[in-house]
């Protein structure tokens, strides 16, 4: 039976606001409803190491949605970041951060990593997945004319691999192009179908 099939006697709820997001649940078929927005502090112990940062943001977000899980609720929850020399590399805080963001970036790897909650009222599943990105070296007038034309304040490390330097400075990825977009969408769709069969 196809998971769109065994999905129909529940309402899977997405909690997130990226539009990014939405759009990779609606390509691969998912029907979903947008999660009613909530607050969450996503804040993470100093010492916890980068890339298990997602899975504990994840969970937390998850954890702390404010309305009681119907029986037939799947709530799904996610986070991504990315993470150089050990660092994450959040959301920046304008033009100035982005470009030093993308200057860290160039000429380099990284490591995307994604993390996926799904609960229901009575059961929690969590998994990640990583994804290794080149960046060409770039000048620091390509740097510019993305952030100035783009503006990408609302992506982690200041990108977005579906954008103009996606085609322009990303050498090579290693693992899934959609995890860096911000879902690593086919690993939610194997996830949700083993959760439901469990």
């Amino acid at each position: 039976m196809l998971l769109n099939d065994k999905l129909k006697p529940y309402r899977l709820l997405l909690a997130s606001q990226s539009p990014r997001r939405r759009e990779l649940m609606t390509g691969c078929g998912l029907a979903y409803e947008l999660a009613p927005k909530y607050d969450c502090e996503e804040t993470y112990p100093e010492d916890l190491p980068a890339e298990q940062v997602p899975l504990y943001l994840s969970r937390l977000k998850s954890e702390t949605y404010p309305a009681p899980l119907a029986p037939n609720d799947i709530l799904l929850t996610a986070d991504t970041v990315v993470v150089l020399d050990g660092e994450v590399l959040g959301k920046p805080h304008g033009r100035d951060d982005a470009c030093r963001m993308l200057g860290r970036l160039s000429g380099r790897r990284h490591t995307v990593v994604s993390g996926v909650t799904l609960r229901t009222a009575c059961r929690m599943h969590s998994f990640e997945v990583r994804t290794g990105v080149w960046f060409r070296k770039l000048t620091d007038e390509e740097i510019a004319h993305y952030v100035d034309t783009f503006r990408p304040f609302d992506k982690a490390g200041s990108y977005g691999i579906q954008e103009w330097i996606g085609y322009a400075a990303i050498e090579r990825i290693e693992g899934s192009f959609y995890n860096v977009m911000g879902l690593p969408v086919q690993k939610v769709y194997t996830e949700l179908d083993k959760f439901l069969n469990s």
